[in-house]
Order: C-alpha cells, then sequence, then structure tokens
C-alpha cells in the first residue's frame, strides 16, 4: 500500500469531472458525499459538473451549487451526446494536472479518491474495481460478458473498466482521442501512450435515487462494437518525444 506523498501533492491540482445527465434526484446529496472528501482532500481539488444535456432540473441545481461554493465548476452541453462525450469536454475544460471521474449517482464515494491518490506521481492512472457489485443481475451479468470480451479482443488486463472512479495524470488524459465508447477504454488509452495503470478495490452502493440511463442494448451490444474501433485505433496509434527544443514564447 502506497503512502501520500504530502511534497507531491502539494504541488499539484486536482480537478473532479462529474458527468450529469437528468441526475436532479441526487445532485445535492452528491455535494453532501463530495463535501466530506473536499473537507479532508490532501491536494487542491475542484469539482467540474459536465451538464450533458439534462431535460429534468439538473441544470438549475448545478448553477445553484456553483454560485454558493467556489469549489463547485460546471460546463453545459447544448445537447445530450453521451458519456465519452461528456467526459472528453470536462477534460478540455480542467485545469488540474490530475483528473479524476466520479458519476453523479453515488454509487462510488468520493472519499475512496484517497484511497487513489496516494499511488501518484508512481502511476499515471489509477482505477477503481467495484467490489460487491449492488447492481441488478442484469447490469452484472452484461457487464461481465462485456469485459470478459474486450479482454479477449485487446488484453488490456483492465478488470472493471466500467467503474466510475479513475484518476488520471492530466497529460494523458488530453491526448485521449473523442470517439464512440471511449470512456470503456481509459485504461487501454494510457497504456498505448506507454503509462502505468494501478487497479485497486473500490467500494460499491446501491442507486441513490432515480433510474439508470443504460439497457441491455447499451451495456452490452454497444460495447463489444466499440472493441473493434479501439482495435483499429490501437492499430494506428503513434507515439513520439520531443528530443530537443528552442523556443522564443513567454514562460
Amino acid at each position: 500500500m502506497s503512502s501520500v506523498d504530502p511534497d507531491f501533492l502539494a504541488t499539484q491540482s486536482f480537478t473532479v469531472l462529474v458527468p450529469v445527465y437528468n441526475e436532479e434526484e441526487s445532485l445535492r446529496q452528491f455535494v453532501v458525499e463530495m463535501n466530506h472528501y473536499l473537507a479532508v482532500a490532501p491536494v487542491a481539488t475542484t469539482v467540474l459538473f459536465v451538464n450533458d444535456g439534462s431535460t429534468d432540473n439538473s441544470l438549475p441545481i448545478m448553477r445553484d451549487i456553483c454560485r454558493q461554493d467556489a469549489r463547485y465548476e460546471f460546463v453545459s452541453l447544448a445537447h445530450n451526446r453521451g458519456l465519452s462525450t461528456a467526459l472528453k469536454a470536462g477534460i478540455d475544460h480542467a485545469r488540474g494536472s490530475l483528473i479524476g471521474y466520479i458519476d453523479s449517482d453515488i454509487q462510488t464515494t468520493p472519499m475512496d479518491f484517497l484511497a487513489l491518490l496516494p499511488f501518484f506521481p508512481e502511476y499515471d492512472m489509477v482505477t477503481g474495481i467495484r467490489a460487491q457489485r449492488q447492481d441488478s443481475p442484469v447490469k452484472k451479468l452484461s457487464s461481465k460478458v462485456a469485459n470478459n470480451f474486450r479482454r479477449l479482443l485487446i488484453n488490456d488486463g483492465i478488470e472493471d473498466t466500467g467503474c466510475p472512479l479513475k484518476i488520471l495524470k492530466a497529460d494523458y488524459a488530453r491526448r485521449i482521442p473523442l470517439f464512440h465508447g471511449m470512456h470503456r477504454f481509459l485504461g487501454a488509452l494510457v497504456q498505448l501512450q506507454g503509462g502505468k495503470v494501478k487497479q485497486l478495490p473500490v467500494r460499491h452502493f446501491p442507486r441513490f435515487a432515480g433510474t439508470a440511463k443504460y439497457n441491455l442494448w447499451n451495456r452490452l451490444w454497444k460495447p463489444l462494437v466499440d472493441t473493434f474501433g479501439y482495435r483499429w485505433i490501437r492499430s494506428r496509434w503513434k507515439n513520439y518525444e520531443i528530443g530537443e527544443q528552442h523556443s522564443h514564447a513567454a514562460s
């Protein structure tokens, strides 16, 4: 078990991305849970809501939260574009040197960021594995089938690609391309860049309120299709390193 490196974290900033699509019933309780983490956070943290074209009262609630607390910010997409696009928009607008991700349905707890943070800077991404999942049998079965199929085809070693609790170094996150299903391959995309990924068990809870936005179609069939898309990207992926540079740009 790694221990927190206070010297490293003192020089970092952490942006937590929270994609939101029609979560009016859970948002205020999510803030209660997030504030527990913020009270003991070992690194300067900003919470960035990404409204993915919600059609309920989520956006007004986010506006109110952000007006009352400067630690909270939001961006709002003009239309619903799905989780991958919401995460990419959040990455593009995040200012932190570390970028986290958590869902607003409170099935994972922000307090578990405290378990992930100590593994930086040794690792470039730390991702959770949901222990004792509190989901329906259909949801757990479809996830298991999709995860096993993905690992068979791409052999990335990521046990729980759908776990909504992750932290990445921003340099790696910003090089991730946007494509359908991108959120399912974050660990693999960090590995493509030569990054090191650590996986840890995290807690999982029943949904606080509302209903899941996924069904058997988008939890099983679409991930299988997206895996072939990722294989195409992987076959054409290129990395580069700067050997020398001269610039007159202002520091």
